[in-house]
């Protein structure tokens, strides 16, 4: 996605007399010095408006004042300031209000982080909310009343931990406190919104921390209570010194994150001779089957935890593979992932075999 051309969009509305700014997570990235994955716009222009400078803009969206621009092959979102209305079903508000003040399309925003503003042609950031501060402080906070901001959306829950783990920022004391009320009500979203939040956790690089951080919150034990399970689940120390399930679960994750930051992923792909779909390059690893494997590998252990001559696992695998079909189908997962995912899961106990096999095997 090109700056350039985001800038030209703006540029275009500016000319036509409209106020208008990079908004979201593309200013928070610039203040933190990422590079941005996209560009969103925020603009006092209607949609009706953005579409007669851009007669080949999709429509999608614009019941919301979203206008989505596609040039070379990219899109970006233009959003009309708004406010918004009560949010009766929990995701979306039954009235959109326009407005021509940027002050309130920000404070409808979930966290301080999100609701920057910038000017690129005056390249000054716009801060309503105080979210260059919360940066600065590595703080993550709503806008606003936390109770407020969740129940808007209770998707923000999982939201608000996917950015403490991707940033390694705090969670305001308030917003955290009101997480943990609110955690029961994060079973009323749909099973696919909370599927897409997890894999984005398991996928972006810091799924041990925002796995911690899902426990933490007690949003675990609302999505994934086999996994919360593992806790305190003793291990032979002769075989696992890092502790219980749980530890060795997030060891595990820590791994595959570490992998991925490292940007080796391909060549472990191909010296584990892994299909060809999934020896993708580094900024797709972990997919989402590898990822969702890592995670479910060990819940079989304790519904067969027991002690004899020391502790013992006797066929956890094929236990916790079964336990992987049912949550994978819970979660709506497609059938090639799932049977990927209960394939590696059921199989898990041959890769510590693999440093001792020839390459042929």
């Amino acid at each position: 996605m090109s700056r350039d051309t985001a800038l030209r969009i703006l540029k275009r509305l500016r000319d036509s007399g409209y106020e208008a700014y990079f908004a979201g997570g593309c200013v928070r990235d610039l203040v933190l010095g990422i590079p941005p994955k996209d560009y969103d716009i925020a603009a006092s222009a209607r949609p009706e408006e953005v579409l007669k400078l851009f007669p080949r803009a999709l429509t999608v969206g614009a019941h919301f004042g979203v206008v989505m621009i596609v040039e070379e092959g990219h899109s970006y979102e233009v959003a009309t300031f708004r406010s918004d209305g009560i949010y009766a079903d929990g995701r979306h508000p039954q009235e959109v209000i326009y407005t021509s003040d940027p002050r309130l399309d920000v404070r409808r925003r979930d966290f301080t982080m999100n609701g920057l503003l910038y000017d690129p042609l005056g390249e000054r950031v716009i801060d309503f909310v105080g979210g260059q501060q919360d940066i600065r402080n590595k703080l993550l906070r709503t806008i606003g009343n936390p109770q407020t901001r969740f129940l808007e959306d209770k998707l923000r829950l999982m939201r608000a931990v996917r950015f403490a783990a991707r940033f390694a920022f705090r969670i305001d004391p308030e917003t955290h406190s009101w997480i943990l009320k609110l955690s029961p009500h994060l079973t009323e979203v749909s099973r696919e919104r909370i599927r897409d939040e997890l894999i984005r956790i398991l996928t972006e690089g810091y799924a041990a921390r925002g796995v911690q951080l899902l426990e933490e919150c007690q949003l675990l034990p609302q999505i994934l209570p086999e996994v919360s399970h593992l806790k305190g689940v003793a291990q032979p120390f002769e075989f696992h010194p890092e502790g219980d399930v749980w530890r060795h679960t997030l060891l595990m994750l820590e791994h595959m994150d570490q992998t991925r930051n490292e940007g080796s992923a391909k060549r472990i792909a191909v010296e584990l001779t892994l299909p060809q779909e999934e020896a993708t390059p580094p900024e797709s690893y972990p997919s989402t089957t590898l990822a969702m494997a890592v995670l479910l590998h060990d819940i079989g252990k304790p519904s067969t935890f027991e002690i004899k001559d020391r502790i013992r696992f006797n066929g956890h695998a094929e236990v916790g593979a079964r336990m992987a079909a049912s949550l994978c189908a819970r979660l709506r997962l497609t059938n090639q992932e799932c049977a990927r995912i209960v394939e590696l899961v059921k199989d898990h106990l041959m890769f510590k075999d693999l440093p001792g096999m020839r390459p042929s095997t």
